[in-house]
């Protein structure tokens, strides 16, 4: 159930290898199952951050398990390192969804 939609102006060249490692990672940052983690990805995407410098836009969504203090500097490294994006070109949005919000297999968490 945790969610990661990343948005980046970067060309990204191995797309699915870059969506199981952030899988990974926030699988292990919730302490939820990687099989529970689903990651989407756009790139190459018109961002403009105050230049024309890549840029990074994540959007965290998940049923608890947040700890955005903890969560950000680990999250924004990885953007970094796999992906070259200076870290004060990126934004983290992180949302603690109800478990009567959010569905799976046909049935709310709650």
């Amino acid at each position: 159930m945790p969610y990661i939609n990343v948005s980046t102006s970067a060309k990204i060249e191995d797309k699915k290898k870059l969506l199981e490692e952030i899988s990974i990672l926030v699988s292990s940052l919730t302490n939820k199952p990687k099989t529970f983690v689903m990651a989407k990805l756009d790139d190459n995407l018109e961002m403009y951050f105050d230049d024309e410098t890549p840029s990074c836009f994540l959007e965290i969504k998940s049923i608890g398990s947040l700890n955005p203090s903890e969560m950000a500097k680990p999250i924004s490294n990885f953007v970094y390192e796999k992906m070259g994006i200076p870290i004060d070109k990126i934004y983290i949005s992180f949302e603690d969804v109800p478990a009567s919000m959010w569905a799976w297999n046909g049935r709310t968490f709650d």
